[in-house]
Order: C-alpha cells, then sequence, then structure tokens
C-alpha cells in the first residue's frame, strides 16, 4: 500500500467487462440467458472464472494498481461486491459506486476507486429519457471528488445504446446520450472534467464529434496498444476501432501524462479468419470460453 502515497500520477482504467452477470435471476430484468439453465449455461464456476479473470485484467493494465477504474456491462451491486471483496481484487482496498438502471437486461456502469487516492463528495444517477423508438438504456454516473492533491474531478460513466438494429438507426439514440452529456457538464464546464466508457461509436462518429465542439477533446483518439498489437480497444471482422473513449475538459489537458490501450499477449488471441490478433473474449456467439476475458481491452489514462 506503500506505493499509493509514493505515485505522483493518477491512473484511470476503463474496461467494458463483456457481460459480467451473476447467475441469479432478477425477476425485473431479461437477465434469463445468465443463469445455469439459460442459452449461455451460466453456472457458478463460469461466473467466478470471469469474475478472477476481470480482476486480472485490471491489475495488469499500470505498473502500480490503478487508482480508478470505470466498469462497464456489470450487472449488479452482488456482482461488484464479489469483485471487489471476493476475486483478486480482494486486497486491493477498492472501494465501488454502481448505477440503478432501467436497462432491460439489467446492465449497469460503475466506478472502482482506492480512497486514499480519489474521494467521492457526491455522485448522482443520470437517467437518459426515452426519444421515439429507443429502449431504456444505462444511466450516467456522475462522481464529484478530490484527488490525493486536493484537486477537485468530475467524472462520467457512460454505456451509450449499442449499434443494434444497424448503425444509422440508431445513430440518434447514441446523439441523444451525448446531447444529454453535453447539458449535465454545460454548469461545471470550467471544471476538471473527465468522461468515459463505452460509447458505441467511434472517434469520427457524430456524437463524439459533437462532445468535442462542447469543449472536450478526445485524447484516445490515437491511443494504440502499449506493446504495439493493439490499434484500438475493439475489433470487429478484422478492423480495429475504439467504442471506449476519454474526453477531458481544457483545464486537464496539460495534466495528461500517458494514454494507452492494455495489449498484454494474454488478453489477445489470433484471429484465423482474418489474421492478426483480437481481443480474448468470453464468448463467440453463445459459447463460453474459460481463459477469455473480454471483447474490449482496457483504456488507460495517467494524469499528473
Amino acid at each position: 500500500m506503500l506505493s499509493l502515497f509514493l505515485s505522483i500520477f493518477l491512473t484511470f482504467v476503463e474496461l467494458n467487462c463483456e457481460n459480467l452477470f451473476d447467475c441469479r435471476h432478477d425477476s425485473l430484468k431479461n437477465d434469463t440467458e445468465f443463469m445455469p439453465q439459460g442459452e449461455r449455461h451460466w453456472t457458478r464456476t463460469r461466473y467466478w472464472t470471469k469474475l478472477n479473470l476481470i480482476g486480472q485484467e485490471i491489475l495488469s493494465s499500470a505498473d502500480e494498481l490503478p487508482d480508478i477504474v470505470a466498469l462497464c456491462e456489470v450487472e449488479n451491486d452482488t456482482v461488484m461486491h464479489n469483485l471487489t471483496r471476493r476475486s483478486l481484487l480482494r486486497n486491493a482496498g477498492y472501494e465501488y459506486i454502481i448505477t440503478e438502471s432501467p436497462d432491460t437486461r439489467g446492465i449497469d456502469v460503475a466506478l472502482l476507486y482506492q480512497p486514499l487516492r480519489f474521494l467521492p463528495l457526491c455522485y448522482d444517477y443520470i437517467t437518459v429519457k426515452l426519444i421515439k423508438g429507443m429502449r431504456p438504456t444505462r444511466d450516467i454516473l456522475y462522481i464529484k471528488g478530490i484527488t490525493q492533491k486536493l484537486d477537485t474531478l468530475h467524472l462520467f460513466v457512460v454505456h451509450a445504446p449499442s449499434r443494434y438494429g444497424g448503425e444509422k438507426a440508431s445513430r440518434p439514440f447514441r446523439m441523444h446520450v451525448a446531447q444529454t452529456l453535453a447539458k449535465a457538464i454545460e454548469p461545471i464546464k470550467d471544471g476538471n472534467i473527465i468522461i468515459t466508457g463505452d460509447f458505441n461509436d467511434y472517434s469520427d462518429s457524430k456524437s463524439l464529434l459533437y462532445l468535442e465542439s462542447c469543449g472536450l477533446t478526445n485524447i484516445t483518439r490515437h491511443a494504440k496498444g502499449k506493446n504495439g498489437k493493439a490499434k484500438a480497444t475493439y475489433r470487429h471482422k478484422g478492423e480495429w476501432n475504439s467504442l471506449d473513449h476519454f474526453l477531458v475538459s481544457s483545464s486537464l489537458l496539460p495534466k495528461v501524462k500517458d494514454v494507452y490501450i492494455n495489449d498484454d499477449d494474454y488478453l489477445l488471441e489470433e484471429e484465423t479468419m482474418y489474421g492478426g490478433y483480437r481481443p480474448r473474449r468470453s464468448f463467440s456467439g453463445y459459447r463460453f470460453h474459460r481463459d477469455g476475458f473480454s471483447d474490449h481491452l482496457p483504456l488507460v489514462l495517467t494524469l499528473l
């Protein structure tokens, strides 16, 4: 724990966990596929294997223990409790905050943090109001806190609607999330703002460009793997592209030391159809890979 006091940097990791569900049914959610008798045959053994692999992935994302971790595709408080108290992360000292979203599958976003390095002062769930044709989606998690250096940070964790039904047809929903974010940051636009998560859009998509027009900078636009293998956080049909991003306010730009993708060898697998490598994911269709982590790679930001 001494390293927490010696480090002069603040390390922030973002990761889409790819379906980090427990194996119990929530009667209010459509999560039956992640039960032992469901389509994915999601047993306790598979669940605990997945938890420990996600813990390993987080721990390996920086030379020292990450100070803050934003997670997408986590189901509920039980999952977060098990991840922070009973998995490989159990001795890491993380506390957490998780949303309680109206998403029909029960997917939420969460934030892990080291209390000695980042202390939340308050937090809120920002509900994304529905527009025509839009299904209930994940709340945006907002946290205001102070770092060890007593800098105030405003953090937003987002998991925008997927491209289900086609990119063009679903584009207005992701733009609506971007507009909701823009409205939320307007009263604090002169503060230290970090927005991160899975936007389900690329850096040149309209939703990301809109946020940049609001005074934010996408500092992960050109992020690459620290080992030179990953060109982005996500690979689809042989093409690398990032759906995960960090956007910061102008006041934080001078404090950005580094940004990279964790592409350690064990997080990748050869892609036989298209050549090269892709993230070592948990599922191919409904087939579970015991040594799979996620279909996204961790994105890492280091601040001075």
